[in-house]
């Protein structure tokens, strides 16, 4: 294989096709956080540093695409039947290359977690403790394997959040709001957990086949998919109502509300064409629709975060 080809597999293990919500969301949970520690502080919100904001949009990328990565590692056999010409299964990349580059990307999003903050670093600790337990332990005997998931990536926006508004407890700092964890980012890790729940299931229902071959139980194959889209239509409905709670209780303005409910309005449409239509293609259509849902959501949250400092008078950018 050539060098761009292996360059080009590898790119294509960070799961491009939903990179949009993957960088998205670190950028919204460190924007959010610092403005409305900001609010808190001095009355009026303000940005942070542009190396800072960077540095926790990459941490928090590498975070979030490394355990793709190590899922891989872990799911060779399954990808084997469902995705056989991802590089593990058709033999672009060995096992030793996904790993010694999933652990690259760990070792890179630990060291600007601790840069950051210790307590932001403890965050993707426990983060990246719970998303290995999953691929290696709990996807291969629960139904029920989809509950870590949603927990470990609704530790991302808390863990960056913690970065720019500390708890106090291992760092403190100038700007920090009294509690140890504010409500928009409890709010902003519940929303995340629960539709990572409707993304990962939605993503199961299309990989189901392999599931099934290989002995994983996972929801689909031990419920169905017909039960699984009702499920998922539930909490994808949940995750909604967070996102409003998210907007209301760090005071976004109308360009946050107006975006983030139509395209919960679409997002629901979509779960309920799966419902009327259960099969594992619609599933695998409404993986990608769930990513692009939440990176409009996050891309609205930049937007309107950028709109309320600019209106309300600062100019004192710190870039």
């Amino acid at each position: 294989m050539s060098f761009l080809n292996k360059i080009k597999s590898y790119i294509v293990m960070l799961r491009p096709e939903i990179a949009f919500m993957d960088i998205t969301l670190p950028a919204s949970s460190a924007l959010l956080a610092y403005y409305y520690a900001t609010v808190y502080v001095n009355g009026v919100g303000s940005l942070p540093s542009l190396f800072t904001f960077i540095l926790a949009t990459i941490g928090g990328f590498f975070a979030i695409t490394g355990s793709y990565v190590f899922n891989d590692c872990f799911d060779v056999d399954i990808d084997s039947i469902n995705l056989p010409n991802r590089p593990l299964p058709s033999g672009d990349l060995t096992i030793k290359n996904a790993f010694t580059f999933a652990t690259a990307l760990a070792l890179i999003a630990a060291i600007i977690s601790f840069y950051l903050n210790p307590e932001s670093f403890s965050v993707f600790i426990l983060a990246f403790v719970v998303i290995t337990l999953y691929s290696w332990f709990f996807k291969r005997v629960t139904p029920f394997s989809f509950i870590p998931v949603g927990i470990a990536y609704g530790l991302v926006p808390i863990g960056i959040w913690l970065a720019f508004d500390p708890a106090g407890i291992l760092k403190t700092s100038e700007i920090m709001t009294p509690e140890i964890l504010p409500l928009p980012a409890i709010f902003f890790g519940l929303m995340i957990c629960m539709t990572d729940w409707g993304f990962t299931l939605a993503g199961v229902s299309r990989d189901v086949k392999g599931d099934r071959e290989k002995g994983a139980p996972t929801f689909p194959v031990t419920y169905g998919i017909p039960k699984t889209t009702r499920f998922i239509t539930i909490i994808w409905t949940i995750g909604i109502l967070f996102s409003v709670a998210i907007g209301y209780t760090s005071k976004l303005g109308p360009a946050y509300f107006v975006f983030a409910l139509l395209a919960g309005l679409w997002m629901l449409s979509r779960c309920f064409q799966f419902i009327r239509n259960p099969s594992p293609e619609v599933g695998g259509k409404l993986f990608v629709e769930g990513s692009n849902y939440r990176g409009v959501m996050f891309s609205a949250m930049i937007i309107d975060i950028i709109l309320n400092i600019y209106v309300s008078g600062y100019t004192g950018i710190l870039w």
